[in-house]
């Protein structure tokens, strides 16, 4: 309950300056606000009303009232009827604090042109996401362990792969071997579609699972991760099926130590621009320069997907308590891909990797 009482009082310190409330409407923000343990996508219509002084209220509809109420910490939680309108009832709720100015997260465009209206002549309202991700993205000592734990059964999972994978097997069934380990050994559920990607479509960096049968000689780029208590992890392994020709250990060595080199470079007040720039920097002299087609890593939490973001055009600096990803890849067409990833946390010193092992 304090840790809710500390993110939701350094949101209101975000605001005082300028704003005399906050709206947030986005799933996963609400979880982090409210600590309701669940899929962010099993919320439903839902706003929460932050005053720069006083109680924050969660507004949401009958189907997930009783649940939110019993769940939900550091709130009021107020039902919405089914023959209620969600932003009448928070505008109703704005007009009766006198809240002049409000910043919000993120709207529907019929969700915006719905408080404009409640609110004209009242209130304004203006867009900050920034304010929730710039405290999402620096990762509390639970936020970390929890994390801990996704990439732990994350690994169990990469596991299963390795022993699952042989000829004739088909990229669906190692997924359900993958699933089912991180499953059983305590994940909620997958932080996204895992994807195992086989052969010439392992060239495609988000090559999915489909159901082709591997065969002897083939790369395959497993992409996985485990989701503990909303929190996520994400990791990424090529495997070759069988014997491994020159090419493909010239191509791992390669990716291998530019994610190596990149890692060692991770660390608090470092720009996320500059770490990408050494992955790149030594993929490039290795001669595949075109062959990296995306940006180092990103940030990871209670979604996949965060900030920082490590790319060439970021303007992030890495902070003590980030979780971000390593995952240089090269990808030639007609021949296969090849990429290494792991969940990383940012320290003062020497970053941490979340997720080890299975460099084959």
């Amino acid at each position: 309950m304090a840790i809710l009482r500390n993110r939701v009082s350094a949101l209101k310190n975000l605001i005082e300056p300028k704003f005399d409330g906050y709206i947030a409407t986005n799933p996963v923000n609400l979880l982090y606000l409210t600590e309701l343990l669940g899929a962010a996508d099993s919320l439903g219509a839902a706003a929460m009303l932050v005053p720069k002084d006083g109680e924050s209220t969660l507004y949401i509809y009958g189907v997930n009232y009783e649940w939110a109420k019993a769940e939900a910490k550091n709130c009021t939680v107020e039902l919405v009827k089914g023959n209620e309108e969600l932003t009448k009832k928070v505008s109703e709720q704005i007009k009766s604090q006198k809240l002049k100015t409000l910043g919000f997260d993120t709207m529907t465009v019929k969700m915006n042109k719905k408080f404009s209206a409640a609110l004209k002549g009242i209130a304004k309202l203006e867009d900050k996401p920034e304010y929730v991700w710039n405290l999402r993205k620096i990762k509390e000592k639970g936020e970390i362990e929890k994390i801990r734990k996704a990439a732990k059964l994350t690994v169990d999972g990469m596991q299963a792969a390795y022993d699952a994978i042989r000829p004739r097997i088909s990229e669906y069934q190692v997924a359900a071997e993958i699933e089912y380990a991180m499953r059983k050994n305590g994940s909620y559920g997958v932080a996204f579609e895992s994807s195992v990607a086989s052969g010439s479509r392992s060239a495609y960096p988000h090559g999915g699972c489909g159901e082709r049968r591997l065969e002897s000689g083939d790369l395959v780029v497993v992409d996985i991760g485990a989701r503990y208590k909303n929190y996520c992890a994400d990791m990424t392994r090529t495997f070759v099926v069988g014997n491994s020709s020159t090419r493909q250990e010239k191509i791992h060595d390669v990716v291998k130590e530019a994610q190596e080199r990149a890692f060692g470079g991770i660390k608090d007040g470092v720009r996320a621009a500059d770490i990408d720039a050494i992955a790149r920097t030594f993929i490039k002299k290795a001669g595949f320069e075109e062959n990296f087609v995306h940006g180092l890593g990103h940030g990871i939490g209670l979604e996949v997907h965060e900030r920082p973001t490590l790319n060439s055009l970021s303007k992030d600096l890495l902070r003590k308590g980030n979780v971000i990803t390593d995952e240089p890849g090269i990808y030639i067409l007609n021949f296969g891909g090849f990429r290494i990833e792991d969940t990383v946390l940012v320290k003062e010193g020497k970053a941490e990797r979340l997720t080890r092992g299975l460099y084959v």
